[in-house]
């Protein structure tokens, strides 16, 4: 059977530039190898399913570190903005939540996979699941469209691949289209987690001794083995049985990455600043203040208001002051070295969860080899990528799903446009 545009993978890239391309009149397939679409979608944003972000478009391309700038074409066609009235004109309102996130008003993620699917549907786009691909089908370098597992064989001029990465696997996001990527010529930049929770091998991390703290608008930096400061990153995180998690940790994640993979034998040292709106003299002048208002009382209790338990008797021990002294036994320099510690947690770090357990997956289809005005690929005519599966990668926070709908829009736009 024969096709204008055959899509691969129905995640949110995939279903949006299923979308573009039936808008335009192409007689659109949708194929996905799990028994539903959205899959992923319906899972993300904690399940209320973060939509876009609604920053500025130079602040949304910083907040996507890996290779943002490649999005400005398709942004300029398919942006943000456009994204959240798109969902609108359909009957999902949304509301911005802090840092710019855009959630559907309903915080159901099963709404937006329901719309999407529905509007797709209403468009005349044919929807296949339970539907493996084996390959694409390319002759003398001409693409022909893709064979699947079944040997059944499906013509088309235009193929988009929307098979994502690697990254949360159980969705259907097992790599399915890089060998096909390569099929047709591309490279495939390496891979690795982004977003992904960090690991030490620090006692006290490995003893479980903080396992369970969370910390709010705190401050978390990366440094490198020479000491270089690479990143900085103010927001919530955890501590785990492994090392730390939480959004700052996530941020931080792909520059541990990096820094490894330059230097694979040392750790890399993030540090934590409990305090980051004050200085070290501050924060002393401060908590002095704090003590010295209740003279009789013993600082940790205290000091309990301003930090939590289990943490501050972490702290104190790590600066060998009792939690039992009062104001009057206090000496400037242990108290001076504990509000430097507040200001600077270091955690020796040694890597991240694996690639199937991270949130994004870093690496994919060589952008060089594609064409950011149109996501069609430069070595074979009539084939196009969006969504994870090119090397691009952002924060958590809607900008990784921005980069889906805007690439999935342009590529299905400009897949039509080849039909004759």
């Amino acid at each position: 059977m024969n096709y204008d545009v055959v899509i691969v993978g129905g995640g949110p890239s995939g279903l949006m530039a299923s979308i573009a391309a039936a808008e335009r009149g192409a007689r659109t397939l949708l194929i996905d190898k799990g028994n539903k679409l959205g899959r992923k979608l319906g899972i993300s944003g904690g399940g209320r399913c973060n939509v876009t972000n609604a920053k500025e478009l130079e602040e949304l391309i910083r907040h996507i570190p890996g290779n943002g700038r490649f999005l400005y074409s398709a942004l300029a066609q398919f942006s943000n903005r456009d994204i959240m009235v798109f969902f609108e004109q359909l009957g999902i309102p949304l509301k911005e939540e802090d840092r710019g996130r855009m959630f559907p008003v309903s915080d159901k993620a099963k709404s937006v996979v329901e719309t999407l699917i529905r509007k797709a549907s209403s468009e005349g786009v044919e929807m296949r699941v339970n539907e493996p691909v084996a390959g694409l089908l390319i002759k003398d370098g001409g693409l022909l469209g893709v064979k699947l597992r079944s040997g059944e064989e499906i013509r088309s001029a235009a193929v988009i691949i929307a098979t994502g990465g690697k990254s949360v696997p159980h969705t259907g996001s097992t790599g399915d289209g890089y060998p096909w990527a390569e099929q047709a010529g591309h490279t495939i930049t390496e891979l690795y987690p982004t977003e992904v929770p960090l690991t030490s091998a620090e006692p006290w991390i490995q003893n479980r001794e903080l396992q369970g703290i969370s910390l709010q608008s705190i401050t978390l930096t990366v440094w490198n083995a020479k000491g270089k400061k690479l990143v900085e990153h103010e927001g919530d995180m955890i501590f785990t049985h492994f090392g730390l998690s939480g959004p700052a940790a996530l941020r931080c994640s792909q520059f541990v990455v990096k820094a490894l993979r330059k230097d694979p034998k040392g750790d890399v040292v993030v540090s934590i600043d409990l305090f980051p709106e004050q200085s070290a003299d501050e924060l002393y002048t401060g908590t002095m203040s704090l003590i010295k208002a209740e003279p009789k009382k013993a600082i940790k209790n205290v000091l309990r208001s301003i930090v939590q338990e289990r943490l501050l008797e972490w702290l104190l021990r790590r600066s060998g002051i009792s939690g039992d002294l009062t104001f009057d036994n206090v000496a400037k320099g242990p108290w001076m070295e504990l509000m430097r510690l507040m200001k600077r947690i270091p955690v020796n770090v040694n890597g991240t969860l694996s690639i199937e357990e991270a949130f994004v997956t870093g690496g994919g289809v060589n952008l060089k080899e594609v064409d950011p005005g149109t996501m069609q690929s430069r070595l074979t005519p009539g084939l196009f990528f969006c969504g994870e599966i090119l090397d691009i990668h952002g924060y958590t926070g809607g900008y990784n799903i921005t980069a889906a709908f805007t690439t999935g829009y342009t590529a299905g736009m400009s897949a039509a446009a080849l039909r004759q």
